[in-house]
């Protein structure tokens, strides 16, 4: 396996647009882009200039940006939308055609002559556009292999800098996206790149089960967002391939994710994912005692991603029935608390007790804490232990 020359081509501002929520101003497509550029993704793909007059403007004005990372626009594949596309200055057409007998009878009634016919003609003017210039097929898991490899093997033999493979309803799994890939490997000089969306929860997985078979570029979104479920996310992606090699993304400014997730977040009226990879808020915090003694002692033991790679900080959660007196050790240093390993064994005992009680917050047992310090008396620490309500207690009252 070798993953040393993928690319992210980062469709927010095209596959994200589709998202239902989704409603950019030419500013926000702006500050997007930027974001984007400034975290090092290699492409970013905008919606077709075709799709209304201010598509048109926001292509043209994304692509007048000078950014480091490449433009593209994805159209269909007719002559008079990639007329516009290369007029607009991107630095690259992504062209899509679908391939499944789904598309073909009720899209654009094609046969796969007709097709490659098709694609030939487009492609003949595109490369000789000085633009980068992908062919891809549109639901290609739903598509006859063989027929795939036809029209793959048409476009790689004019000379094409990429082929697509497209999972646009999302149906396939790892090993078919695998297999898929590596075949179309050993038939074509062109680049691979995949599209993969998320109905069924295997867009990441796909997209790396693709990277592994020889794919080179791989389609993302902040946060996913897209059609429907939406596509590979950004975030996903990137923690998928740090956890084989973080060396492997070191090109990227990882600290720029949680702003990007934050940013696309708020202007599309979501919240990030309390799971979301990386940057959801639990994303690395720590509660059972077992786990936290642990990665106190050496964070590797529970975490795949370390968050100060990610400009980020882990979390003990001490306010629970399954805080550890290592956890709690650890707040008390903290805090500047010169505790004995006594108290701290003491304070986790009632820390438990009282989270059986009701749910405690950070201060609550900050509070506590301080009560034991040495400034304190004894006569503070029996006040509190008044106020806690042992179990059988409780269930008496």
């Amino acid at each position: 396996m070798s993953l040393e020359k993928f690319s992210i081509i980062d469709s927010t501002l095209r596959e994200g647009e589709q998202f239902v929520n989704a409603f950019f101003t030419t500013e926000q497509k702006v500050r997007i882009a930027t974001l984007l550029d400034a975290f090092g993704v290699e492409y970013i793909e905008l919606t077709t200039p075709r799709a209304s007059p201010q598509s048109e403007k926001d292509c043209r004005a994304i692509a007048g940006l000078g950014l480091r990372a490449k433009t593209l626009t994805h159209t269909r594949c007719a002559m008079e939308d990639v007329k516009v596309a290369v007029d607009t200055g991107v630095d690259g057409v992504d062209v899509v055609i679908g391939t499944s007998s789904y598309l073909r009878k009720f899209s654009h009634g094609k046969s796969i002559v007709q097709i490659i016919e098709t694609a030939q003609e487009v492609i003949q003017y595109l490369l000789t556009q000085n633009v980068e210039v992908r062919f891809s097929t549109e639901d290609s898991l739903r598509s006859e292999t063989e027929d795939l490899y036809q029209v793959y093997e048409a476009v790689d033999q004019m000379g094409v800098h990429r082929v697509g493979v497209a999972d646009t309803v999302g149906i396939g799994t790892p090993r078919q996206i695998y297999d898929l890939v590596k075949e179309l490997r050993a038939r074509v000089k062109a680049d691979i790149e995949f599209h993969g969306h998320n109905d069924t929860g295997c867009a990441i997985a796909n997209a790396f089960a693709a990277l592994e078979a020889g794919a080179t570029h791989v389609d993302t979104s902040i946060l996913g967002i897209g059609e429907r479920n939406g596509i590979t996310p950004l975030g996903g992606l990137v923690a998928r391939i740090y956890a084989v090699d973080h060396a492997l993304v070191s090109k990227y400014h990882l600290p720029l994710l949680l702003h990007l997730d934050q940013a696309v977040a708020h202007l599309v009226n979501v919240d990030i994912p309390f799971n979301n990879y990386i940057t959801g808020f639990s994303a690395f915090t720590h509660k059972a005692g077992i786990h936290a003694k642990a990665v106190l002692n050496n964070p590797e033991t529970y975490e795949i991603l370390r968050p100060e790679d990610f400009g980020l900080n882990r979390y003990i959660h001490i306010g629970s029935r399954l805080t550890g007196w290592n956890a709690i050790r650890y707040r008390a240093d903290q805090l500047g608390l010169k505790l004995k390993d006594r108290q701290i064994k003491e304070i986790a005992e009632k820390v438990k007790v009282m989270a059986d009680q009701q749910q405690l917050t950070l201060d609550e047992v900050d509070r506590l804490l301080s009560i034991y310090s040495p400034e304190n008396d004894e006569q503070a620490v029996a006040e509190v232990d008044e106020r806690i309500v042992e179990p059988e207690e409780q269930e008496v009252l």
